[in-house]
């Protein structure tokens, strides 16, 4: 079944990967996990333990592979902002400590 997941951390498609995803999936295009908090849609930074499950096990690296039963992957997790933006921390950084 196809399905528009991508990548948590790269924003990479995942469509040529099966659902259910297997906990040792990786991204082919950054080599990330897949089957991680940041990619379940009950992943959540306002509740208790960062997730809407109120009977899930703490997982404390919310970026690595885990063993949760109650991950379910979600389109929309990847965040990714602009270049631009990212440009213009390195160089306000770059001039804070005198690498100009």
């Amino acid at each position: 079944m196809a399905h528009d997941i991508q990548c948590w951390k790269c924003g990479a498609s995942l469509a040529y990967l099966a659902l259910p995803f297997g906990r040792i999936e990786r991204c082919k295009a950054c080599e990330a996990d897949i089957h991680v908090c940041k990619l379940c849609r009950e992943f959540d930074r306002s509740y208790p333990q960062q997730c809407r499950e109120p009977t899930v096990e703490e997982v404390r690296d919310k970026e690595h592979a885990n063993f949760c039963d109650h991950y379910k992957p979600i389109a929309g997790a990847f965040k990714g902002g602009s270049s631009a933006a990212a440009d213009k921390a390195k160089s306000e950084l770059e001039k804070l400590f005198g690498k100009s």
